[in-house]
């Protein structure tokens, strides 16, 4: 079997970082390199001013992150680097969907919000913004119910995730900025 034969898998990287220009199209940069795509990216600001934290998706095989992690930790501006387990992490993801409707379907698309514990942002005259946060599975399985009555728009975030209980991330950064 030859390393593109081998099976690959989504695996959630958080990486605190320097909080300075040019890192994100540094880390970026070294995985496009490596040949592997970003699945999703969410990049912001920790509890630390000088400290951000991305959130990265990657469906790569096990040999690769590998190299992948010792390369983003070798970055002098990378301050820590670790893989989320999904059963040991909380993840989620925000979505906003315009979807088309009238007087008519209204009353539908609202119940379908509420039903998804979603909140409805904004109404207009033709369409509803709803607003969902959750897993990827819930947010898919919300847009294909709302697609009968046509999207319109549609801005998915990137994943954010942490790990649970009370140890953090940050408590733990191998350098501190």
């Amino acid at each position: 079997m030859t390393v593109s034969d081998a099976a690959t898998a989504r695996h959630t990287l958080s990486v605190l970082v320097e909080n300075k220009p040019g890192v994100l199209a540094r880390i970026a940069g070294l995985i496009s390199r490596r040949g592997f795509n970003i699945d999703s990216l969410a990049v912001g600001p920790t509890e630390h001013d000088a400290v951000s934290r991305m959130t990265i998706v990657v469906d790569v095989e096990e040999l690769a992150l590998e190299q992948v992690t010792k390369q983003l930790n070798k970055l002098v501006e990378v301050l820590k680097v670790v893989e989320l387990d999904p059963s040991a992490s909380v993840q989620r993801e925000i979505v906003l969907i315009k979807v088309r409707c009238d007087a008519t379907t209204r009353p539908e698309v609202i119940q379908l919000a509420e039903v998804f514990r979603c909140n409805v942002v904004d109404i207009s005259v033709d369409a509803v913004v709803v607003e969902a946060t959750g897993t990827r599975t819930k947010l898919d399985a919300l847009r294909d119910v709302l697609e009968p009555y046509g999207v319109r728009e549609l801005v998915q975030s990137g994943l954010v995730a942490v790990g649970r209980g009370g140890r953090s991330i940050t408590d733990r950064s191998r350098r501190t900025a």
